[in-house]
């Protein structure tokens, strides 16, 4: 297996969380955010962007990150918060959320993707967004496996509810057996009303 190196901070010295999110594709569920501080010196050779780690490396890597890290946080934004923010402010509210909750407080914040906004103290000079940030730093790569594994067992939880959905298989994506399920039985309160894929938007004939 090719080993993977992760760069294990932006500027030494300095607390660092990672933040990253899971769920902005699916059609139900909430979008849940992670936000981790991991020690400078944190190493494991399965560590990466969560998609590209299997089922099982993740659920492996997640209780040595909780153990590890110097603090983490979980956060999850519902259905309908999601249709108020739209999918891109709801997944960085709860990114937000999450570091909020860590204790030490970060004095920098390393945030996967291209868009965030300042809040608190974390003014524009105290945090950067990172293209492709969780295969290019521990912390946001720790923190994606954190987002998608509470996700998926969240996920899993709620198909218990609505068996009818494959949510257990689908995590809510928009898979040809979810779409067929919600042209069958409608949607649910945890489906996001705000978008859909086209195989369920209205015909004009």
């Amino acid at each position: 297996m090719k080993e993977i190196r992760l760069r294990p901070f932006r500027t030494e010295g300095v607390v660092e969380a990672g933040c990253d999110e899971a769920g902005r594709g699916p059609l139900a569920g909430p979008v849940f955010a992670a936000a981790v501080i991991l020690p400078p010196d944190f190493y494991h050779p399965l560590l990466n962007d969560s998609k590209q780690m299997t089922e099982h490396q993740r659920e492996e890597l997640r209780p040595i990150i909780e153990k590890e890290a110097i603090a983490w946080a979980v956060e999850e934004v519902s259905a309908e918060e999601i249709d108020k923010l739209n999918i891109l402010w709801a997944s960085v509210t709860g990114m937000q959320r999450a570091v909020l909750r860590l204790k030490p407080k970060p004095e920098f914040l390393l945030i996967d993707g291209p868009k965030f906004r300042p809040f608190a103290e974390y003014t524009r000079e105290k945090y950067e967004t990172v293209v492709h940030g969780d295969a290019t730093y521990a912390s946001i790569a720790a923190a994606s496996v954190l987002a998608k594994t509470w996700r998926d067992e969240y996920m899993v939880k709620l198909a218990k509810e609505f068996p009818q959905y494959g949510w257990e298989t689908n995590k809510g994506y928009p898979t040809p057996e979810h779409i067929a399920a919600i042209k069958k039985y409608g949607y649910t309160k945890h489906h996001r009303k705000s978008f859909h894929p086209k195989e369920l938007e209205p015909t004009l004939f």
